[in-house]
């Protein structure tokens, strides 16, 4: 066996293994989709709850604390409330997924925004947060979700059609470069 037969075949080997590795993690990637949703969506569900166990100290907070841009304190938590209380439940069922994960985004950015001095720990936590919902809004919900299922059935009964759309289909296409 010459040299370039067996550099040839340990890269190929390598090659394999790696394709391998791949295909193991995006078997895996379902259940972190999942998970992402759930962990996301119990976070603002909980501060969503926090905030309706006790109405007045929200009223106040928002109105001496959290500095939210061109809303009033009452509609800023109003709506902030509303949006941690119905987005999550979207979210963990992947129900108009990529929808509730720009809302939650958005509630995240107004957050970070809305306070004066946020400390290094906590800011940490809305990256975090801001991340996930990101990769959720880029990749949506995935295969364990309402949207998965319900999207199908949805397009062919609007446009009766259940091919995807040739706009999706072009995006989705590798390009040669």
């Amino acid at each position: 066996m010459n040299k370039t037969t067996s550099s040839t075949s340990l890269l190929a080997k390598l090659w394999t293994g790696g394709e391998r590795a791949i295909r193991g993690l995006d078997a895996l990637r379902p259940a972190a989709q999942l998970l992402a949703r759930w962990y996301v969506a119990s976070v603002f569900f909980r501060s969503g709850l926090t905030k309706l166990n006790d109405w007045d100290t929200t009223l106040f907070l928002f109105t001496d604390e959290y500095k939210v841009p061109f809303l009033s304190p009452t509609l800023a938590a109003y709506l902030g409330t509303g949006g941690e209380l119905v987005l999550p439940v979207l979210l963990v069922l992947g129900l108009c997924g990529r929808f509730a994960a720009a809302g939650l985004f958005v509630l995240n950015i107004v957050a970070v925004l809305s306070l004066a001095d946020i400390a290094d720990a906590a800011f940490q936590q809305h990256l975090f947060w801001g991340s996930l919902l990101a990769g959720l809004l880029l990749w949506g919900p995935g295969r364990w979700s309402v949207d998965h299922y319900a999207a199908p059935w949805l397009r062919k009964r609007l446009l009766g059609s259940s091919a995807p759309a040739d706009r999706y289909r072009a995006a989705a296409a590798p390009t040669q470069g």
